[in-house]
């Protein structure tokens, strides 16, 4: 496996072609093994990963904490490769509800003061809000991010989950250097208008979810029990009737993945890889095991033969369920 590299944009820096997301490492998908996460991180690192992706609302600073410890335990020259991610603005009360996003400019600067403290870091690479405030326009909150980057606490403003409309808006307001958004085999909305847009202005995308949460990884079983505690148990892709036709999907993919001689992991992934050099997967492996696997997609090609029977066994739109639950669908502002 030689690791690529892919640029974030026309003002973004070079990262590796995949990048680690950090989520699961903390929470929304049941217990996690610290060590085995820390273990993760150094191994995506020793394996010529950059990007590491990571939420200041993820486990409440948590995940910081853990991206933190990882790149302070790292040897020298792999912590200085890494690049962070950070998302910021979701707010959350001690039960670990939602209640909000706060895109306010005082709060942009507070949220990423707390957020060097906990990762150890002089600076922040990337920077975004998760999802839009529809409270505070998208030029206030970007123009705080750029005060940032003057200062030198960040190197890169991003975007994340946002519209055609606000990307082009936020654009105007100061360069971005790229989209964090869903996109998978079975979540392809982001083709519509808003591909087409970050396109049009030199603008990368970080897909996250390339495997859907686990759901086309070829390893989720049809009979498989969720606890209250992971994301998936409230998710409409994985109840009922819904589970079983997207698994359905799986089951055709896996069939291609097997002539291919990988698995359903790397050829979903190799898929999204597939889609432009513009595009940067985040693999969301919690074990060097899944680490390990995602990163085989590297080595998987896929040709016009290939891709054209992917389409015809998971075709755009074929998924059943939405990406996530009402309540959390109505902060998309990519979806509206």
């Amino acid at each position: 496996m030689t690791m690529r590299t892919r640029t974030l944009g026309n003002t973004g820096p070079q990262v590796s072609a995949l990048g680690l997301g950090c989520m699961g490492m903390s929470a929304l998908y049941g217990g996690a093994d610290r060590a085995e996460a820390v273990a993760t991180v150094h191994a995506a690192l020793e394996a010529g990963v950059t990007l590491l992706d990571t939420g200041d609302f993820y486990a409440m600073g948590h995940n910081e904490m853990l991206v933190g410890e990882a790149l302070r335990t790292a040897p020298a020259a792999r912590r200085e490769q890494a690049l962070v991610s950070v998302k910021f603005g979701a707010l959350r009360d001690p039960e670990g509800n939602w209640t909000g996003y706060d895109g306010r400019p005082a709060a942009v600067k507070n949220f990423a003061a707390y957020s060097l403290q906990r990762l150890g870091v002089d600076h922040i690479d990337v920077y975004r809000i998760a999802r839009l405030d529809p409270d505070v326009p998208i030029e206030e909150t970007v123009g705080a991010i750029a005060e940032l980057v003057e200062k030198g606490y960040v190197r890169h403003v991003g975007l994340s989950e946002v519209g055609a409309e606000t990307v082009r808006r936020a654009a105007a307001t100061a360069p971005i250097a790229d989209l964090q958004i869903e996109y998978s085999l079975i979540s392809r909305g982001v083709e519509r208008e808003i591909l087409p847009t970050t396109r049009e202005l030199g603008i990368a995308v970080t897909a996250y979810g390339v495997l859907s949460r686990g759901l086309i990884s070829g390893h989720f079983s049809r009979d498989r029990q969720l606890p209250a505690n992971d994301f998936r148990a409230h998710s409409p892709r994985f109840q009922g009737d819904n589970l079983r036709h997207n698994l359905d999907l799986v089951d055709a993919l896996r069939g291609i993945a097997e002539r291919k001689g990988a698995t359903v992991a790397q050829t979903a992934i190799a898929w999204v890889l597939s889609r432009g050099e513009d595009i940067v997967p985040l693999i969301g492996a919690r074990t060097r095991e899944r680490l390990g696997e995602s990163l085989g997609a590297l080595d998987v090609t896929l040709d016009a033969a290939d891709l054209t029977a992917i389409e015809e066994a998971v075709p755009a739109d074929a998924a059943a369920g939405d990406r996530y639950p009402a309540a959390q669908m109505a902060h998309l502002d990519s979806e509206r």
